[in-house]
């Protein structure tokens, strides 16, 4: 019989979310996470992982929104007390912002979402007994 250390091995959060940050595969490093802009691959194609297990769900999209949120609010009254711009430009240029950064953000916070899942074998990413990955 295995005990818990046995069952363990080392899968690092941090290696595992910042690879997914990259949107490469938190096993390997090295093959795409993402077929598309937002769309998971099924496999690694380096490693083989599999990694259509993940359930990100609204998690990426709730952190982008909190994120550029914090951003955005100190912005606006940075902007406004110095600049003192016309509300249409104001409101332009902070839309234009607002949508660039959230562009940016959504996929990178959805591969740290599977990374963070893989890392802590969620969702049906943990191996099955005996059958650990050669990294």
């Amino acid at each position: 019989m295995m005990d818990d250390s046995e069952m363990v091995d080392d899968r690092d959060t941090k290696t595992a979310l910042w690879r997914g940050w990259q949107r490469h595969c938190p096993c390997c490093g090295e093959g795409a996470m993402m077929e598309g802009y937002l769309k998971v691959a099924d496999t690694c194609s380096v490693c083989g992982t599999e990694l259509y297990h993940h359930r990100a769900d609204d998690g990426p999209a709730w952190a982008t929104i909190l994120i550029t949120g914090h951003i955005l609010a100190p912005l606006m009254l940075l902007v406004f007390e110095v600049f003192r711009p016309e509300a249409w430009v104001m409101a332009l240029g902070l839309s234009v912002f607002f949508v660039a950064l959230s562009l940016y953000l959504l996929p990178r916070l959805k591969g740290a979402f599977v990374g963070l899942q893989w890392a802590k074998r969620m969702h049906g990413f943990g191996d099955a007994p005996g059958m650990a990955r050669a990294r």
